[in-house]
């Protein structure tokens, strides 16, 4: 018996998003409709700011960031979860499991910090103007993209550094479709309470306190753009819109997963599927279908590109 509880576990079998056939066949159709209609949209979001010396300015900067984010977001979980639901034994190695986990707090903890980034962007362009070539100049612009990238680094590998120090000898399925820090911890055969709550600092009390000062800042935002009947403030208004809708389609599943105890509830799988599946390529085509520059800049590449 104690050399059975001292077996180091080297992989998880993954118990997946659902085990009902049908439901699989219809998740498996729904994510290669993203796949192949979104996806190659936010690289073409990439590719038209890029190649358009007209969206210069830091908030196109920005979305050219949050799509390449949530671009790389998207291959995270969503290649894997489609090869499972055509396997038999769903199996993913202990190495690759710890890979997988970092690079999704990686990526997704740069665009919670990127978030911040352009709301700050937008405070400055609506009540600082006068400011705002001085503030958001480009050497800034990039200093604060290393600084989400180095801020996501941090927060992720504090996450994968404290699984790092938990043994698993067993059982090895995981509840879920992908790798996460819940149900990781859950397998550990010692006592996780202190490092539970390590995680719910580290993940959801960061991810809460970011999601009460967007929130803040943009309820300043449109007080002060609030009646104004001119094109200018109603453009920073229909901005603001966009920029809280993917707050919330961001910030609510994550605050759910995160901010609690790391019980199981009913819903956490559909959450899950959401937040790392379909939201991720959804964010910056509903940045651009709210973002007439972006709209017409998009439509003169392709035309130039099809007709040429």
């Amino acid at each position: 018996m104690e050399m059975e509880n001292s077996t180091v576990v080297t992989e998880f079998i993954l118990l997946g998003l659902t085990q009902s056939r049908g439901i699989q066949l219809l998740v498996f159709v729904l994510i290669l409709i993203f796949y192949f209609i979104i996806l190659p949209g936010n690289f073409l979001i990439i590719f038209t700011i890029r190649s358009d010396p007209g969206l210069t300015a830091p908030l196109y900067f920005f979305l050219g960031n949050l799509a390449f984010l949530d671009a790389s977001y998207s291959f995270i979980v969503a290649p894997r979860m489609l090869v499972d639901f055509l396997s038999e034994k769903k199996v993913i190695s202990y190495r690759g499991c710890i890979t997988q986990l970092f690079f999704l707090h990686l990526l997704g903890g740069g665009e919670e910090l990127l978030l911040v980034a352009m709301a700050f962007d937008r405070y400055i362009a609506i009540c600082r103007p006068l400011h705002y070539s001085t503030v958001m100049n480009p050497k800034a612009c990039y200093a604060m993209v290393l600084a989400l990238w180095l801020g996501g680094f941090v927060h992720s590998i504090t996450q994968v550094a404290l699984i790092l120090r938990l043994p698993f000898c067993g059982p090895n399925q995981l509840d879920n479709f992908f790798c996460d820090v819940p149900q990781v911890i859950k397998l550990a055969c010692t006592d996780t309470f202190v490092v539970e709550l390590l995680m719910v600092f580290n993940s959801g009390l960061l991810t809460l306190l970011c999601f009460l000062g967007l929130l803040a800042s943009y309820a300043v935002i449109l007080c002060r753009v609030h009646g104004s009947s001119s094109e200018g403030k109603k453009k920073a208004m229909s901005t603001c819109t966009t920029h809280i809708i993917v707050i919330f389609l961001m910030f609510g599943p994550a605050i759910f997963i995160y901010t609690r105890p790391f019980r199981t509830f009913p819903a956490d799988k559909v959450v899950s599927f959401f937040h790392t599946v379909i939201f991720p390529l959804m964010n910056p085509m509903i940045y651009t279908l709210r973002n007439q520059e972006v709209k017409t800049s998009m439509k003169r590449l392709l035309r130039q590109h099809v007709f040429c």
